[in-house]
């Protein structure tokens, strides 16, 4: 047995509180090398009283990886407080007791010694991970709001190009704003969203308005706080949650706190805010207007126009933190988006969290990070992240085929494993974004290909996002090029993909339960035929998708009635980028 891969550490997505008093166990082991695993558990206080380590609580083998098993189980204790370890079984039949002084020989002599034992100490209701019920129910929708709809001329600013006349360039204007966005409340209502998600709103210089000027102003090209009141309003009616994004990393050169920087250098009362190597503040001009060297002040990536803030500093993290109240408390907002989340101080965002709390009940808080993200996600900071290196696993293997369906299946089992499960049940699933390359563009404009990679994202845990305008099955390469303007006008809409969505967008809603809180089970990964059955599965209830990989068509045995399907003929063949989704009660 390879003991030096096993691994555990509770307090952690290993030991966590799901639910009130349950705990979910888990166990990592080499890539088949283990045959057994059993929780040895019982309350702290009671080991040698009631020989609990005589009564083993078997653990599944769930998730495998490449390296890697899984083993989970789910237990309570009486008293709310837990001592346990784990007897392990190798497939060469050596057993081992794994606690929290490591590996020992599964005898008497160290299973009755307490503090061999990991412990939960105590079940504190107010420590476990709480998400918001609602997120798991919704299906997003992103807007890019200088790009989605022009409903006011009159707040156009100088320059505004006609609608769609061009591929936008990083600097040009089209006039959307949220008068647009109210005008078209009905498309979000016939195509079934519940949640809208808006690129920032704030007055800023920019038309993606991620170099604010001022926090507590609507941008007057979008229009003004009473028209947002309104469109909150008519969206919460709808039943549709709002969430804004928020640039707390760092502020525009536009701000009237950074222009005091540039005015009055080391002597100016912002010159704290930020993160000044040298006075005066200043740059060499780049390739571009996004870029610059010989920076002597921290910037967003090498963005001379967006100097970072010094979220340490006592008056920033005043004015950050009213504003992250003001418009949950006056505009009535669900949820904040927070950009380049990765790059702010933890101890800012612990604050941040006790501010929304305070301010709403079950308000998500979601982060903008690309990687790996255990540290924001132990309840005391976001709710969830923007799950793009789980999406990148899907889209990888699907669309780009730059990884083996093994590498894929592999991959999306670590991160399952990298959080606890109700964190998985929220996790934000993009395929697309203003920041990457439309999914259709990647998918070199097959939309079947476009459709299967949707159908599958759709059946994992986490909520999806649809960026606007994939709905139309618009194009777009990076960015500026993924921000065009969104086609309104009906002969140049794909309306059978806005049939897909649709379809799409309803079995997500009316699955929710059994799509966020069902077990993964890989109930096939055919690597000869390039194909995939996943199981989701929750009590007697199961949803099953079939994927067809491969550059053949797949004769296919389905169970259940089919919900969903694209290339999935009468002859019960499967065609190459075709799926089929079925239910099984």
């Amino acid at each position: 047995m390879n003991t030096a891969a096993i691994n555990h550490r509770p307090d952690s997505e290993f030991a966590y509180l799901y639910q009130k008093d349950l705990m979910h166990i888990r166990l990592k082991t080499a890539k088949n090398d283990v045959k057994k695993v059993e929780l040895l558990h019982g309350d702290t206080y009671t080991l040698e009283a009631e020989k609990w380590y005589q009564k083993p609580l078997v653990m599944e083998k769930y998730l495998t990886t490449e390296l890697h098993d899984y083993w989970v189980v789910a237990t309570s204790e009486p008293y709310k407080r837990m001592a346990y370890g784990f007897k392990v079984v190798g497939l060469d039949d050596s057993e081992i007791f794994y606690g929290d002084h490591g590996c020992f020989p599964a005898e008497k002599e160290y299973l009755k010694m307490p503090n061999n034992y990991f412990r939960m100490p105590y079940f504190h209701e107010v420590d476990r991970f709480k998400a918001p019920a609602w997120v798991k129910n919704t299906v997003w929708y992103q807007i890019f709001p200088e790009r989605f709809a022009n409903g006011d001329k009159s707040n156009d600013p100088k320059g505004t190009l006609p609608w769609g006349s061009k591929d936008p360039d990083r600097q040009d204007f089209f006039g959307g704003d949220l008068q647009g966005v109210l005008d078209h409340l009905d498309h979000f209502t016939e195509l079934g969203i519940n949640g809208l998600y808006f690129c920032p709103i704030f007055k800023a210089h920019s038309n993606h308005k991620y170099d604010t000027i001022d926090y507590f102003e609507i941008d007057p090209d979008f229009g003004d706080k009473k028209l947002f009141k309104k469109l909150v309003a008519e969206c919460h009616k709808r039943g549709i949650k709002i969430m804004l994004d928020a640039v707390f990393n760092h502020m525009g050169d536009t701000s009237p706190q950074w222009q005091d920087v540039l005015q009055n250098g080391a002597a100016s009362k912002y010159a704290d805010w930020f993160h000044i190597n040298e006075f005066p503040a200043s740059y060499k001009e780049g390739k571009d207007f996004e870029d610059a060297y010989d920076i002597t002040y921290d910037v967003f990536a090498f963005t001379p126009h967006m100097p970072k803030l010094n979220t340490a500093n006592p008056e920033v993290k005043k004015y950050l933190l009213e504003i992250a109240a003001y418009w949950i408390k006056e505009f009535d907002i669900d949820a904040w988006r927070l950009d380049v989340a990765n790059e702010v101080d933890h101890t800012f965002w612990r604050e941040f969290r006790q501010v929304c709390d305070a301010a709403k009940d079950d308000f998500y808080i979601l982060g903008e990070i690309w990687h790996s993200s255990q540290s924001w996600l132990n309840g005391d900071e976001f709710t969830a992240v923007m799950n793009y290196a789980y999406t990148d696993a899907i889209s990888g293997a699907f669309v780009k085929k730059d990884i083996t369906l093994e590498k894929m299946v592999s991959e999306i089992n670590r991160q399952l494993m990298l959080y606890r499960q109700q964190t998985n049940q929220v996790q934000f699933n993009v395929l697309d974004s203003h920041d990457t390359p439309r999914i259709l563009t990647e998918a070199k404009n097959d939309k079947d290909l476009m459709k299967q990679v949707e159908a599958f994202t759709y059946l994992q845990p986490g909520v999806p996002c649809i960026y606007y305008g994939d709905e139309f099955a618009m194009t777009g390469e990076m960015d500026p090029d993924c921000r065009k303007c969104m086609v309104w006008q009906e002969e140049d809409q794909d309306l059978d993909m806005f049939a897909f969505f649709k379809k799409l967008v309803k079995f997500r809603r009316d699955f929710a339960k059994i799509l966020s809180e069902g077990q993964m089970i890989w109930e096939n990964v055919d690597l000869a035929k390039q194909q995939i059955v996943l199981q989701r599965k929750l009590a007697d209830k199961k949803i099953i998708g079939y994927f067809n990989l491969g550059e053949n068509a797949n004769s296919l045995t389905i169970k259940g009635e089919i919900i969903l399907a694209n290339g999935f003929t009468a002859d019960l063949k499967l065609a190459p980028k075709g799926f089929v989704i079925t239910k099984e009660d």
